[in-house]
């Protein structure tokens, strides 16, 4: 048994969301004390009923106010998007608050939020700290975690490599311009461009980390794939001609040289239903650092017994972030990034 429990709130149920209500049930390092919902249909229910496990006797409600009031250690925040205001209520309100809503460094783009939290984290004695797997790990902890075997380093590049139709939601491919005609695609904005900010957040950790400045972060032009022929998925098709894979390319730039490379890679099917015939290969993240010596990793989740592959992405974005609370909880007040924590040493994980 741990000789120390931790009393968290679940601050929305979607994917990751639901990861968090399965781990705060079963690892006993954690107790589950309040559920906060956003749709209707799930108010009232069983927190083990929303996340298709046994009853915790944990009934989620939508009343924000009652989860503000609540006695916690922690709240794992899981929205989309962090509404920053309702954050710093958390921390003035004595709970640390860990998240994946896009939060993970304090970088130039994010100054006047990472004001308003450590102010309230101040106010609260509490602290605050973002992760997940992409931005919040595979772009920051995995490079910095290679940098300690190199001797130098030239350049760093992230290869995050996504099969939409496979291993990630149906609704990504209307989202990401999946279907859309080629010249339309390139010239509106994009989900993946939009998100550069919180992707330049990894890249300024790397840089904090290995002690230099980005003068800037860059993008390239985006290129695209068009489908050979008409692509099916579970809601409808994708059209002959239209685009059916997209890679986006940013680079930070550090005295004048690309230091850090970051390819965010999304297709919908195999390079004999694309022109041109890209064949990134299956979903995974794939870290290339330039230098002596020259250095690879892979994460990627494990082939099953019949031989096929599930991508585990929700649950490395949630279980990136659980696995720091007790450091969290236990840490002075304030801001703290990967930077900050250290070695993280996740508790319960190895259970009966």
């Amino acid at each position: 048994m741990p000789d120390k429990t931790y009393r968290v709130i679940q601050w929305m149920t979607g994917d990751v969301g639901r990861v968090g209500l399965r781990h705060f049930a079963d690892n006993p390092v954690f107790e589950l004390v309040g559920v906060l919902v956003h749709t209707p249909e799930k108010v009232g229910k069983d927190a083990g009923e929303i996340a298709g496990i046994a009853p915790t006797g944990v009934i989620a409600t939508d009343d924000v106010e009652s989860m503000i009031a609540t006695d916690a250690d922690c709240v794992f925040y899981t929205p989309v998007i962090m509404d920053v205001e309702t954050v710093c209520r958390l921390l003035r309100s004595g709970k640390n608050v860990v998240t994946t809503s896009g939060f993970f460094h304090p970088s130039p783009d994010f100054a006047a939020d990472a004001e308003k939290i450590r102010a309230a984290c101040a106010d609260g004695g509490t602290s605050f700290h973002g992760g997940g797997i992409h931005p919040g790990y595979a772009g920051d902890i995995l490079p910095l975690t290679l940098a300690r075997v190199m001797s130098r380093i030239d350049q760093i590049q992230v290869f995050e490599v996504v099969n939409v139709l496979t291993d990630a939601p149906t609704d990504h491919i209307d989202w990401m311009g999946f279907g859309k005609d080629k010249d339309k695609f390139l010239t509106e904005p994009t989900i993946l461009g939009l998100g550069v900010p919180f992707f330049a957040q990894s890249m300024h950790m790397i840089a904090d980390g290995l002690g230099v400045t980005i003068d800037e972060v860059t993008a390239a032009d985006i290129r695209i794939a068009t489908a050979t022929e008409e692509i099916q998925h579970d809601q409808g098709a994708i059209a002959k001609g239209t685009v059916a894979a997209q890679h986006h390319e940013w680079t930070a730039w550090a005295d004048g040289r690309p230091l850090i490379v970051f390819h965010a890679i999304y297709v919908t099917a195999g390079p004999e239903y694309l022109e041109p015939a890209w064949d990134w290969g299956k979903t995974r993240y794939r870290i290339v650092i330039d230098g002596d010596p020259g250095t690879e990793l892979t994460l990627e989740g494990a082939d099953g017994p019949d031989g096929a592959m599930d991508h585990p992405g929700y649950d490395w974005t949630a279980m990136g972030a659980i696995n720091t609370i007790p450091d969290i909880c236990d840490a002075p007040p304030g801001w703290l990034n990967h930077l900050d924590l250290g070695l993280v040493r996740p508790r319960g994980l190895v259970r009966k």
